[in-house]
């Protein structure tokens, strides 16, 4: 097993990862910007080294400073969390280069499921149904994009090549929309991913978010766990997961894993990753590939038990899969994203958190970085901490997520915990039938 390893994150995945190093007996190493000096993960790992200032573009988006700090420690390998590098193919052929080991797929890998459109063209060779897209969209001939516009037939979205995690997207529902939301989208799309090319998408009104994890060895094995649903979601971005998902049985799960196992295959894909799809009328639809640990991985792990970071660090380190009569599932988890940002605006909200108090019981899980008297900086992502709830079953598990809620304690910052109650509560949440990607458009705030 590795010896040592360069975490180059921050916040609660980079401790979610130094916890996992730490079980296997792997020596960690924090790299910080200069406004994290006193985070959690930073105050536990074996060293520290600082990799510039608040601004993440000269600190944890820096490669040179993070490559630097991977030789000066003697790190064997450097795992990028989530978010930040963690799907940039230059970084991890840099890494490669370097001689270092990046716990992820390579950088071949990651280029090639990176790119939306090189990603939905794999999954078309294996027969996965895809939505109706285009590629070939023009950066300054309106009325070519409004031809390919229609010819899709509206609604459409508006999606970036390189992009993820719900930034850079607009929906349009007719022809005058289109060349604004063309302008806003790829202006977003260089400021979040460096690059500005865009391409068009059916939009699935009311669909459902459906996505399966993977493990994958590089070696020829490859398995699939239990699916999650991460339909409930804010500027399309998630803030609510559970599993297993209430509209799936075991011969639609099947059918999906199967198509996925096929796909790591085909790509001979090293690590772990997740596959999402839209669900509507009985019809799934691949929509992208995300190739690393996801935000939401922690409700698999409490209805599987399998720790899918020590798997992560494993696959990486050359070790084969072992998993074949390890997987099953049983019960209900439901994962809370707790952000520092206002309930109903959803705008950001940083400062000193003046007390904290986390929740307990059977079942629960808190993974976060704060604490009483930390500071959330205004420079990062507005998560704060997941709240994870297990049950027996989905009633047990909304039972024991409604009493977390109520029992945690966040003062001096805003927090959409009250969102989160409001959400548990509300009786189209309840039955199930009615949740959707646009369930909290209608919501009654």
């Amino acid at each position: 097993m590795f010896n040592k390893v360069l975490i180059a994150n921050r916040g609660e995945i980079a401790l979610r990862v130094l916890r996992a190093c730490k079980e296997l007996n792997i020596k960690t190493v924090a790299v910080y910007s200069t406004s994290d000096r006193f985070l959690k993960h930073v105050l536990l790992a074996d060293e520290t080294i600082c990799i510039g200032p608040a601004n993440s573009l000269e600190s944890y988006l820096n490669i040179p400073s993070i490559i630097s700090a991977a030789e000066i420690t003697g790190s064997d390998a450097i795992h990028p969390g989530y978010g930040f590098l963690s799907e940039n193919y230059n970084f991890a052929e840099q890494v490669e280069k370097s001689g270092f080991i990046f716990i992820g797929p390579n950088s071949n890998t990651l280029k090639l499921m990176g790119d939306k459109i090189s990603a939905i063209s794999v999954m078309k060779k294996i027969g996965m149904p895809c939505l109706p897209t285009s590629f070939n969209i023009s950066k300054n001939n309106i009325k070519k994009n409004t031809f390919i516009a229609n010819k899709i037939g509206y609604p459409i979205v508006i999606k970036a090549s390189k992009g993820g995690g719900g930034r850079a997207m607009k929906i349009v529902y007719k022809n005058s929309e289109l060349e604004d939301s063309i302008c806003i989208s790829k202006s977003e799309s260089k400021i979040a991913f460096n690059d500005d090319s865009l391409y068009f998408e059916k939009y699935i009104e009311n669909a459902k978010h459906i996505e399966i994890q993977v493990l994958s060895d590089g070696h020829g094995n490859a398995e699939y766990l239990v699916e999650r649903d991460c339909s409930i979601q804010r500027r399309y971005q998630k803030i609510l997961e559970e599993s297993p998902s209430v509209y799936l049985n075991k011969k639609i799960r099947n059918y999906l894993g199967k198509f996925c196992i096929k796909a790591c295959l085909l790509i001979n894909y090293k690590g772990v990753g997740t596959f999402e799809f839209l669900y509507k009328d009985k019809n799934f639809y691949f929509i992208e590939m995300n190739t690393r640990i996801q935000v939401e991985h922690p409700v698999t792990e409490m209805v599987t038990g399998i720790d899918i970071v020590k798997e992560q660090l494993k696959i990486a380190y050359g070790e084969k899969l072992n998993l074949k009569n390890k997987i099953n599932f049983s019960g209900h988890a439901i994962e809370c994203r707790i952000n520092a940002e206002d309930p109903k605006t959803f705008l950001p909200n940083y400062g000193k958190i003046s007390r904290f108090h986390a929740p307990g019981g059977l079942g629960v899980r808190w993974e976060s970085h704060i604490y009483s008297g930390y500071n959330v900086p205004a420079f990062y992502d507005t998560l704060i901490g997941k709240l994870i709830c297990f049950g027996e079953n989905r009633k047990i598990a909304i039972s024991k997520m409604k009493n977390a809620l109520e029992e945690i304690i966040v003062d001096g910052i805003k927090t959409n915990i009250n969102l989160h109650l409001k959400i548990i509560n509300n009786k189209d949440f309840l039955d199930g039938d009615k949740i959707n990607i646009n369930f909290l458009s209608n919501f009654n705030f």
